[in-house]
Protein backbone atom coordinates (compact mmCIF):
# COMPACT_ATOMS: atom_id res chain seq x y z
CA UNK A 1 0.00 0.00 0.00
CA UNK A 2 1.27 3.24 -0.78
CA UNK A 3 1.18 6.23 1.44
CA UNK A 4 0.30 8.65 -1.15
CA UNK A 5 -3.40 7.02 -1.71
CA UNK A 6 -6.65 7.21 0.56
CA UNK A 7 -6.58 3.57 1.39
CA UNK A 8 -3.37 3.76 3.17
CA UNK A 9 -4.95 6.46 5.17
CA UNK A 10 -8.09 4.89 5.48
CA UNK A 11 -6.37 1.76 6.93
CA UNK A 12 -4.51 4.25 9.72
CA UNK A 13 -7.48 5.19 10.52
CA UNK A 14 -8.67 1.72 11.45
CA UNK A 15 -5.56 1.13 13.38
CA UNK A 16 -6.58 4.07 15.56
CA UNK A 17 -9.85 3.31 15.70
CA UNK A 18 -9.46 -0.26 16.88
CA UNK A 19 -7.27 0.63 19.66
CA UNK A 20 -8.56 3.85 21.07
CA UNK A 21 -7.01 2.78 24.76
CA UNK A 22 -3.45 3.54 22.76
CA UNK A 23 -4.60 7.15 22.07
CA UNK A 24 -6.50 7.96 25.75
CA UNK A 25 -3.42 8.79 27.31
CA UNK A 26 -3.15 12.33 25.56
CA UNK A 27 -6.77 13.26 26.05
CA UNK A 28 -9.23 14.25 23.73
CA UNK A 29 -8.19 15.72 20.29
CA UNK A 30 -10.50 17.99 17.94
CA UNK A 31 -8.65 18.69 14.68
CA UNK A 32 -9.22 18.70 11.09
CA UNK A 33 -5.68 18.35 8.89
CA UNK A 34 -4.77 18.31 5.77
CA UNK A 35 -1.80 16.40 4.09
CA UNK A 36 -0.34 16.81 1.29
CA UNK A 37 2.17 15.20 -0.67
CA UNK A 38 3.98 15.85 -3.51
CA UNK A 39 4.78 13.50 -6.18
CA UNK A 40 7.67 14.04 -8.63
CA UNK A 41 5.35 14.08 -11.55
CA UNK A 42 4.08 17.50 -10.43
CA UNK A 43 0.70 16.59 -9.07
CA UNK A 44 -0.33 16.61 -5.36
CA UNK A 45 -2.28 13.86 -3.39
CA UNK A 46 -4.07 15.51 -0.70
CA UNK A 47 -6.31 13.57 2.15
CA UNK A 48 -8.64 15.62 4.80
CA UNK A 49 -8.44 13.49 8.49
CA UNK A 50 -10.70 14.70 10.98
CA UNK A 51 -9.59 13.51 14.79
CA UNK A 52 -12.54 13.75 17.44
CA UNK A 53 -11.79 12.56 20.57
CA UNK A 54 -9.86 8.98 20.62
CA UNK A 55 -10.75 7.94 16.95
CA UNK A 56 -10.55 9.48 13.46
CA UNK A 57 -14.15 9.97 12.03
CA UNK A 58 -13.41 10.51 8.91
CA UNK A 59 -10.48 10.69 5.70
CA UNK A 60 -11.53 11.95 2.66
CA UNK A 61 -8.82 12.49 -0.75
CA UNK A 62 -9.82 16.32 -1.35
CA UNK A 63 -8.18 18.59 -4.02
CA UNK A 64 -5.42 20.81 -3.35
CA UNK A 65 -7.69 23.38 -3.28
CA UNK A 66 -9.95 22.26 -0.25
CA UNK A 67 -6.56 22.15 1.71
CA UNK A 68 -7.57 25.61 3.24
CA UNK A 69 -10.54 24.68 4.62
CA UNK A 70 -8.62 22.47 7.71
CA UNK A 71 -7.55 23.54 10.92
CA UNK A 72 -3.63 23.39 9.68
CA UNK A 73 -2.09 21.24 7.15
CA UNK A 74 1.02 20.00 6.76
CA UNK A 75 2.58 19.74 2.85
CA UNK A 76 5.62 18.22 1.52
CA UNK A 77 7.28 15.85 -1.04
CA UNK A 78 6.42 12.20 -1.46
CA UNK A 79 10.31 10.90 -1.00
CA UNK A 80 9.99 13.23 2.76
CA UNK A 81 6.99 11.43 4.11
CA UNK A 82 7.94 8.36 2.45
CA UNK A 83 11.35 8.67 4.52
CA UNK A 84 9.44 9.41 7.65
CA UNK A 85 7.01 5.83 7.41
CA UNK A 86 10.20 3.82 6.11
CA UNK A 87 11.54 5.29 9.82
CA UNK A 88 7.93 3.79 11.11
CA UNK A 89 8.07 0.57 9.79
CA UNK A 90 12.00 -0.10 10.76
CA UNK A 91 11.36 1.54 14.34
CA UNK A 92 7.68 0.61 15.67
CA UNK A 93 7.71 4.75 15.40
CA UNK A 94 8.69 8.34 14.16
CA UNK A 95 12.76 8.41 15.40
CA UNK A 96 14.66 11.45 15.64
CA UNK A 97 14.40 14.14 12.99
CA UNK A 98 11.65 11.78 11.07
CA UNK A 99 8.98 12.65 13.98
CA UNK A 100 6.09 15.17 12.48
CA UNK A 101 7.06 17.72 15.24
CA UNK A 102 10.80 17.82 13.98
CA UNK A 103 9.88 17.84 10.45
CA UNK A 104 7.37 20.53 10.45
CA UNK A 105 9.92 23.01 12.76
CA UNK A 106 12.52 22.71 10.22
CA UNK A 107 10.43 23.10 7.45
CA UNK A 108 13.46 21.63 5.48
CA UNK A 109 10.77 19.85 3.37
CA UNK A 110 8.06 19.19 5.02
CA UNK A 111 5.80 22.32 6.59
CA UNK A 112 3.33 23.40 8.65
CA UNK A 113 0.72 25.72 6.86
CA UNK A 114 -2.48 27.83 7.42
CA UNK A 115 -3.69 31.01 8.36
CA UNK A 116 -5.80 30.71 10.95
CA UNK A 117 -3.01 31.34 14.60
CA UNK A 118 -5.56 28.70 16.31
CA UNK A 119 -6.27 26.09 13.65
CA UNK A 120 -2.16 26.13 13.50
CA UNK A 121 -1.98 25.67 16.95
CA UNK A 122 -3.66 22.72 17.41
CA UNK A 123 -0.98 20.81 15.32
CA UNK A 124 0.97 21.98 19.21
CA UNK A 125 -1.83 21.27 20.73
CA UNK A 126 -2.26 16.96 19.13
CA UNK A 127 0.97 16.62 17.65
CA UNK A 128 1.66 13.36 19.58
CA UNK A 129 -1.69 12.11 18.75
CA UNK A 130 -1.06 12.96 15.64
CA UNK A 131 2.30 11.21 15.74
CA UNK A 132 0.71 8.66 16.85
CA UNK A 133 -2.08 8.41 14.29
CA UNK A 134 1.16 8.31 11.29
CA UNK A 135 3.32 5.66 13.91
CA UNK A 136 0.29 3.10 12.98
CA UNK A 137 2.07 2.86 9.63
CA UNK A 138 4.24 0.39 11.57
CA UNK A 139 1.24 -2.24 11.51
CA UNK A 140 0.37 -0.86 7.73
CA UNK A 141 2.25 -1.47 4.66
CA UNK A 142 3.74 1.85 3.47
CA UNK A 143 5.59 0.91 0.45
CA UNK A 144 7.04 3.66 -1.99
CA UNK A 145 5.55 4.03 -5.45
CA UNK A 146 9.07 2.74 -6.76
CA UNK A 147 8.13 -0.63 -5.23
CA UNK A 148 5.17 -1.36 -6.14
CA UNK A 149 2.22 -0.92 -3.82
Amino acid sequence: MRPDEAAFFDALAREMNADPERFRRYGDADFVAVVTMRRESGDAFCVRLVIEGVACIDVTEIDADEAALADFGIDGPLHAWQAMFDDIVANGRATGLQTLNSLALLGNEITLVGTDPMGLDKFSRFNQTLQEFFDGAARVAADAPNRGG
